[in-house]
């Protein structure tokens, strides 16, 4: 069976505890959007038809067009390109979305800057990220994770943040408590740390495979768990240190 990579969101079963969170991002911003809104991060397109309805204009760019990706609304347009920058005209778009994507980018600060520029005046930029508190290894996929302070630092040039995090409730944290054990048990045998000096690239493959077989013994010993688990088992809150995702609202 093939191995999905950790790069991107998967619709597989397995991850099902990633996946209904994800979509509650763009749940969440389908409740803000309107007018002219741009994606950063496409992936598999899973957010589109969450979005689009709301949207009078819906851009949506990646660096890969996925084979996963739906047919189209008629306003929505894919863009495949690789950020920053931005192909985009100054005050070009009401809103910018991007979720689970600024981690993966090696020049954040550019890439918020440019997130700044095609911005119209009071449009905002909503966001989500993992929070660094509460991941259970390195993520090679990653160039770094952020905590809350240092997330509030990098979207300083906007004039208001609204910093909010993704929760869950009990159903959440027991998946979640179950996956840490079984992580703790694989990464004892990494005596020597090289997790976290080795280069990332070096990471992936092994990370993909490991990361894949933990979340496929974790269906299969948890079934009815892992399957159960839905969007409305998160909640959006105040950021705290137990949020499993960051979600900013920062307005221009």
């Amino acid at each position: 069976m093939a191995i999905k990579t950790a790069e991107r969101v998967s619709r597989d079963v397995t991850d099902n505890y990633v996946f209904q969170r994800s979509r509650l991002a763009y749940v969440e911003a389908s409740r803000r959007v309107c007018g002219h809104v741009l994606e950063i991060g496409t992936g598999t397109g899973y957010g589109v038809d969450i979005i689009a309805p709301y949207a009078e204009r819906y851009v949506t760019i990646d660096k890969t067009r996925s084979e996963e990706l739906p047919q189209l609304p008629s306003n929505v347009e894919f863009v495949q390109c690789v950020v920053p920058p931005l192909p985009f005209a100054d005050a070009s778009f009401d809103y910018v979305v991007s979720f689970q994507v600024i981690e993966h980018i090696k020049h954040d600060k550019e890439f918020v800057r440019e997130v700044f520029r095609v911005l119209k005046p009071g449009g905002k930029f909503i966001v989500s990220t993992p929070n660094k508190p509460m991941s259970l290894t390195r993520n090679p996929w990653h160039v770094r994770e952020y905590t809350a302070e240092q997330f509030n630092c990098l979207l300083s040039m906007f004039k208001d943040v609204e910093a909010l995090g993704v929760g869950g409730n009990e159903s959440v944290w027991r998946y979640y408590q179950k996956n840490r054990e079984s992580v703790h048990r694989i990464m004892r045998f990494d005596i020597l740390k090289m997790q976290w000096w080795l280069p990332r690239w070096v990471l992936q493959i092994p990370y993909d495979i490991l990361n894949r077989l933990n979340r496929r013994k974790l269906h299969s010993q948890n079934r009815s768990l892992t399957e159960s688990i839905s969007m409305e088992d998160y909640v959006i809150e105040p950021v705290n240190e137990r949020c499993f995702d960051l979600f900013y609202i920062a307005t221009k």
